[in-house]
């Protein structure tokens, strides 16, 4: 018996606008992350704009000096370490495939492949480093909309709340909730990532191991990637040193566990507390699927997102227990 199987105009249209909805999606997807990281950035500097108001400065006075005391602060520590740091990252860039292949010359282990993978790790972060640097026009971007996000942070809270009829006070509490989180959330790596970048510069110039700035530089950036980071960030130091001495190679090795467990018990529950406690093993799931999907960017953003879900989520459960 043959079925039949009606499909209306409606199911149609529906399916069709829906597959048009997500190929726009996809279209401007380089937006919408833009849109979060600007969401991001307010969301870290909103306490201190409130700040500045109650010192009866105008709002986007506030913002400006923010501006302008970041940019200062920026530019006066590229120019310091903008020579030193070019001159040791090509010398450690130079030295370190000799030295892993030093490390690794067991049996007929080919040293060519090392530095091919190694040379494409390399080419990978100064492309990802010269994309960040070289588009000036998305940084203007991303500060405009950050400014226009803080001047009328209020008012777009207040629009978005009353999008869900019935549920205003719910959504601006989840909205204010989410904001309090990002927010902690940057404020705390960038304070975590200028820590252990100073402490590891400060272990790896009294140990006299050669390239400390890069290195150091490398172990701060390294430290927004939760749980692996500070992993990764040690191999290079791991593998010069081995090559000078093994008891070198032993102090460093020693220096970068102390920090860690600096770290993981001292430091993280200090500047983090609480605000954004996730399960490292999501963490590390939502890494690995993030940087799949949109590279070292989508690594990069992948805890926020997981932050903003995790709190939606939570709210949607606890409504539904209501």
């Amino acid at each position: 018996m043959t079925r039949r199987i009606d499909i209306s105009s409606r199911t149609v249209v529906f399916i069709t606008l829906f597959l048009l909805g997500l190929w726009i999606l996809y279209q401007i997807l380089d937006l919408i992350l833009l849109l979060f990281i600007a969401l991001i950035f307010m969301s870290a500097l909103s306490p201190v704009v409130r700040l500045l108001i109650k010192f009866k400065i105008p709002k986007p006075l506030g913002i400006l000096i923010i501006y302008m005391f970041v940019l200062s602060i920026s530019g006066l520590i590229l120019t310091i370490s903008f020579t030193p740091l070019i001159e040791q990252t090509s010398r450690l860039i130079a030295v370190l495939p000799a030295a892993i292949s030093n490390v690794l010359q067991i049996g007929n282990f080919d040293s060519s492949i090392v530095q091919r993978e190694l040379g494409s790790i390399t080419g990978n972060l100064f492309s990802f480093t010269k994309t960040i640097f070289s588009n000036v026009i998305t940084i203007i971007l991303l500060l405009v909309l950050t400014f226009y996000l803080l001047l009328e942070r209020e008012d777009l809270e207040k629009r978005a709340a009353a999008l869900f009829v019935g549920q205003e006070e719910r959504v601006r509490k989840l909205l204010v909730n989410i904001e309090e989180k990002l927010g902690s959330w940057l404020r705390g790596q960038l304070f975590l990532s200028l820590i252990i970048g100073i402490l590891t510069f400060i272990g790896l110039t009294l140990l006299q191991v050669p390239y400390a700035l890069p290195l150091a530089i490398w172990a701060g950036l390294l430290e927004v990637v939760p749980v692996i980071g500070p992993i990764i960030s040690a191999i290079p130091a791991l593998l010069l040193s081995i090559t000078i001495a093994p008891v070198l190679a032993a102090g460093v090795g020693a220096m970068y566990f102390v920090i860690q467990q600096l770290e993981n018990h001292l430091i993280v529950p200090q500047v983090m507390g609480k605000a954004v406690g996730i399960n490292p093993l999501v963490v590390i799931l939502a890494i690995a699927v993030g940087g799949r999907l949109l590279g070292i960017g989508g690594a990069l953003l992948a805890v926020p997102i997981v932050v903003v879900a995790q709190i939606i989520v939570t709210d949607i459960l606890i409504a539904r227990k209501e």
